[in-house]
């Protein structure tokens, strides 16, 4: 047989080929450098969510100062509006106040204006009243009775003095009148 052919005569059951095994200080040795990892990990997280916490709490604490800063400024707005709805209801008592005195001043000064056409009257009329009385002691009757004419159109007999207030010997200005009426107008 040849060579080829030829086998080497196998040894009965030889022991399959070995693997290394470990030792158990390399096993321990990889369990502390993974619980060494994981710790690393948590401690870095650990920093991670401390510092996300202190932002939180800066943002919160921010917030917190801009409320408290809005509740004292909404505070202060309404004791402000207070004040001001108390000015204003003093303003408007004021105000009806002047708004009264403004009537009764308007009532008074209607009252005097009244007093003042009568007076105006009445010195128109005294007016007219003398001339008359002039034009009648100088004789002049055609003027005498141009201005008794003059104070029937513009209703000025009325307005004349009932009273002589200068003395009792003479005749009021209406009597006077009416006594050159009936001499003039006869």
């Amino acid at each position: 047989m040849s060579e080829e052919t030829q086998k080497p005569p196998e040894s009965p059951a030889s022991p399959p080929p070995k693997r290394p095994t470990r030792s158990p200080r390399s096993v321990f040795q990889y369990i502390a450098i993974l619980f060494a990892a994981a710790f690393v990990l948590l401690l870095f997280t650990l920093l991670v969510e401390k510092r996300q916490n202190e932002r939180l709490q800066q943002v919160n604490q921010d917030q917190l100062q801009q409320n408290n800063s809005a509740v004292q400024t909404l505070q202060g707005l309404m004791d402000e509006n207070e004040e001001l709805k108390v000015d204003v209801g003093h303003l408007q008592a004021q105000i009806d106040a002047l708004e009264k005195k403004d009537a009764e001043t308007r009532q008074e000064n209607s009252g005097l204006q009244i007093q003042l056409n009568i007076a105006e009257a009445q010195v128109q009329a005294m007016t007219w009243f003398w001339q008359l009385n002039d034009a009648y002691v100088r004789g002049n009757f055609k003027q005498c009775r141009a201005l008794i004419e003059s104070m029937e159109a513009a209703e000025l007999t009325g307005r004349l003095p009932t009273e002589n207030t200068g003395s009792e010997d003479y005749l009021s200005p209406a009597d006077r009148y009416a006594e050159i009426y009936d001499r003039v107008m006869r």
